[in-house]
């Protein structure tokens, strides 16, 4: 008799729990609505289309379809791993994205307190929009004022060192193989720094400025204050976009990559996950093994994401 009140009121307390969550809901309605067209958003262009991932086990043909095209198991997967790519486009994606996370991810926080530092409001408006104006533009424009500076004929970046007595011939930057790394993240962070930031910005705007009134009457130097009070409390924001940040590790670029890298010159430090699953999926119309290589990306970026909330977790913050 113990055990079914105890059942009893477990499955009363799971009612309730329903019930409550109807009503919250039935209230909210107007609000719920609005969260309507995302979910359709994300269900049509996320969820529905997963289904393609079929191909990477099939010798899919267009004009068979997913269900008369014959199943092949991991093929495809084995041919990627033996594939005498594998090891050149695996090191291109791993080392691009860890130069784009090791720069680009500090740098917006830096400037973040950079720019709280700044008194002069003018001055600080200024900055901002500077910074955050490259966001809006596409790559494509990017890419064409990057080609426009680094140009052999009548290159800014030429012409300057050439002025400087630093070199006695144009150089020819983005068809040598050395220059483009370095070339591909300074872009990006230039880009993207600033829009970057606004996050970070908007998190220290959140600290309590009683904080920074008893630091200075303790005597702490700006710089005190900002490794005591400023970085810990914006490093829950920080630990989140960290997570993102390592679950998209192998999302080396695609767009930057493929306008910048466009010379077959720097293919051998340019062809990256993306950029080879577009050439040999679309260019070359091998649908099954790019769709192959797309998912093994895709499952390791899944593990390096749970990975990094894992150990985030420890620390008390997470994404889940």
């Amino acid at each position: 008799m113990a055990q079914l009140s105890v059942e009893r009121e477990s499955e009363l307390k799971r009612r309730a729990a329903r019930g409550g969550v109807l009503r919250r809901f039935a209230k909210q309605l107007d609000i719920q609505m609005m969260v309507l067209p995302g979910i359709l958003l994300v269900l049509v262009f996320s969820y529905i289309p997963m289904y393609g991932v079929l191909m990477a086990f099939q010798d899919y043909s267009i004009f068979n379809g997913f269900l008369a095209s014959p199943w092949v198991g991991l093929k495809h997967f084995r041919m990627f791993f033996e594939s005498p790519e594998f090891y050149e486009v695996m090191r291109n994606t791993i080392v691009i994205s860890l130069l784009k996370f090791f720069v680009g991810f500090p740098a917006p926080i830096l400037l973040a307190l950079m720019l709280n530092e700044v008194r002069n409001m003018a001055f600080k408006r200024i900055v901002q929009t500077v910074s955050y104006l490259p966001h809006f533009l596409s790559w494509v424009i990017v890419a064409g004022l990057v080609m426009s500076l680094l140009s052999v004929d009548n290159g800014s970046v030429n012409i300057l060192m050439q002025k400087l007595n630093f070199i006695e011939e144009p150089i020819n930057f983005l068809s040598i193989p050395n220059y483009f790394w370095t070339i591909l993240v300074t872009t990006g962070l230039w880009k993207e720094i600033g829009f970057a930031s606004i996050v970070y910005l908007a998190a220290i705007a959140g600290v309590d400025p009683s904080l920074y009134e008893a630091a200075d009457m303790d005597g702490a130097s700006k710089f005190k204050q900002i490794f005591l009070i400023t970085l810990p409390s914006i490093t829950p924001v920080v630990i989140i976009f960290m997570i993102l940040a390592i679950g998209n590790l192998l999302s080396a670029g695609f767009d930057d990559i493929l306008l910048l890298g466009v010379n077959p010159v720097l293919r051998d430090v340019a062809d990256v996950i993306d950029t080879y699953v577009y050439r040999v999926g679309i260019q070359s119309s091998r649908f099954s093994y790019a769709t192959a290589v797309g998912l093994f990306k895709a499952v390791i970026s899944v593990g390096l994401l749970t990975m990094a909330n894992y150990v985030a977790r420890r620390s008390g913050h997470s994404l889940w």
